[in-house]
């Protein structure tokens, strides 16, 4: 048996050597040659194969791996680290949903850093205690309300193609940087609003942004608000009224409206605007009605006393309503989905 084999292994040698090389027959050879060495060199070609897939598994795997850590870390443990607050930046994964448009998780987080951060710096709160985990709900209610209603405001300023450009946030930030003490730079500016709240440049003015359209939002729908703004002006044009008389005019016909005074505060006191609108006025005279800067209505301005650094006046205020009850019913529709959970507040009450 063994001899039969040896013969037949013989053959086969004598079958796959060269008989001779010739320059016809180099070419095969040379082949021969190189196909002899492809087998040492790829003994076993289905290995790289094997190779790249199970990179790819591992690849995948990992990944899977590391979405359920960010997952469980951002809703279940809703943490506020500042890595994961970048990454929410990078990868716009929501928090909430309201009447369909997503709320982004970074601006959930851009509104409630400032507060852990008051609360650690400034009141020295530790907030592993009873009261500070208390007070942190009541935070993350207050920031997750914002946000929502923010990207309530952008979804409904897309519908009536009300735009704020930079113009506006730049000229926002001129009228801030006018303080009682004289006006300072944007760059002092700019690091106390970072050593305060801890925000960018950026990031602040991203938050100035989405107020400002909130407010343009809110003027524009208020049509009962524009209504009981024209009756003013129709009454004021045929009598000369003090605003509480004015008041009560436009109490009796139905109007929601607001009398008060200033008491003495500081001429360049951030008040919406309603000083500087005092200071341009004669002791006594009243404005027409301006636009708050803070978005809660229109007034007017009657200066009752002035002094070098000082000033007193009354107002009489149109508060808007209609954003606020718009955004009251699209929760009692259950049109908001909240993705965390947060306590509710004690009042439902959405405010700027």
């Amino acid at each position: 048996m063994k001899k039969i084999q040896l013969k037949r292994r013989k053959k086969e040698i004598a079958e796959e050597a060269p008989s001779r090389i010739t320059n016809e027959t180099v070419a095969e050879h040379r082949e021969q040659v190189l196909a002899g060495g492809r087998r040492f060199k790829y003994p076993r070609q289905y290995a790289r194969h094997k190779l790249v897939i199970n990179a790819i598994l591992i690849s995948l795997v990992t990944l899977v791996v590391v979405v359920a850590i960010a997952w469980w870390r951002l809703y279940p443990a809703q943490t506020t680290s500042t890595f994961f607050y970048r990454l929410t930046r990078i990868v716009p994964v929501p928090v909430a949903s309201v009447d369909g448009t997503n709320v982004r998780y970074s601006d959930y987080l851009m509104r409630l850093t400032p507060s852990i951060r008051y609360l650690e710096d400034t009141e020295r709160i530790n907030l592993d205690t009873e009261d500070g985990k208390r007070q942190i709900e009541f935070y993350k209610r207050k920031a997750l309300d914002s946000a929502i209603a923010d990207t309530y405001a952008e979804a409904l300023a897309k519908q009536k193609k009300i735009v704020v450009d930079d113009t506006k946030v730049q000229a926002t930030i001129e009228q801030m940087l006018n303080t009682a003490s004289g006006r300072i730079t944007e760059e002092v500016y700019n690091a106390s609003t970072y050593e305060i709240y801890g925000y960018s440049p950026e990031e602040y003015r991203e938050i100035l942004h989405q107020s400002l359209i909130r407010q343009e939002v809110a003027y524009a729908i208020d049509t009962k608000a524009i209504a009981t703004k024209k009756l003013a002006e129709s009454l004021m044009t045929k009598k000369k009224y003090a605003l509480s008389e004015l008041a009560k005019q436009l109490q009796k016909k139905g109007h929601t409206v607001q009398v008060g005074t200033s008491g003495l505060v500081p001429k360049s006191n951030h008040d919406g605007g309603l000083s500087a609108a005092a200071l341009k006025l004669q002791t006594g005279k009243t404005s027409g009605f301006i636009r708050s800067t803070t978005g809660d209505g229109y007034y007017l301005v009657q200066l009752v006393s002035q002094s070098d650094t000082q000033l007193n006046y009354n107002y009489l205020r149109i508060p808007l309503t209609e954003f606020d009850a718009q955004l009251k019913s699209v929760i009692k529709n259950d049109k908001v989905h909240e993705y965390i959970k947060v306590e509710k507040a004690a009042s439902e009450v959405i405010r700027r």
